[in-house]
């Protein structure tokens, strides 16, 4: 499980160093790939093998599912981390997160994120006040 936040640089060769606590499950292989809110998503090869498992079984007439698998996929990128930690980012994912130099990598249960830090900062304190106001449920017998 990924967990905290952390702010590592993003060196000129486009790579990252990723958190100590985030790389010995990493390390056997990871996906990276666009997310939502134009982070990026890195995920270990076996959760990604699973999300792909479940998306194959999945009807292809849907068009949202057509639609986004052919964004996730085409976007994917696989790595393994070198000796110190670093991931390389391709330069189409670190222009679709407006990667430049400061970054935050954030845990997100089963992935990682990594956000251009200016954009997370904006992400969470708009989030914040509404996190902080929810009064019903979001998964209902979860939380």
């Amino acid at each position: 499980m990924f967990l905290g936040s952390h702010t590592p640089r993003l060196d000129d060769k486009g790579r990252l160093t990723l958190p100590a606590k985030f790389r010995e499950e990493l390390e056997g292989g990871l996906v990276i790939t666009k997310g939502q809110e134009r982070c990026l998503y890195v995920f270990p090869l076996a959760e990604f093998t699973r999300i792909s498992e479940s998306l194959r079984t999945a009807p292809v007439t849907a068009k949202a599912l057509r639609d986004y698998s052919r964004v996730f996929f085409s976007s994917a990128s696989d790595d393994v981390p070198d000796r110190q930690g670093r991931i390389t980012i391709p330069p189409p994912l670190r222009a679709y997160a407006g990667l430049v130099r400061e970054c935050v990598v954030n845990g997100a249960n089963t992935r990682v994120e990594i956000w251009d830090s200016q954009r997370w900062d904006t992400y969470l304190a708009d989030q914040e006040e509404t996190f902080a106001e929810m009064s019903e449920e979001v998964l209902p017998g979860v939380i």
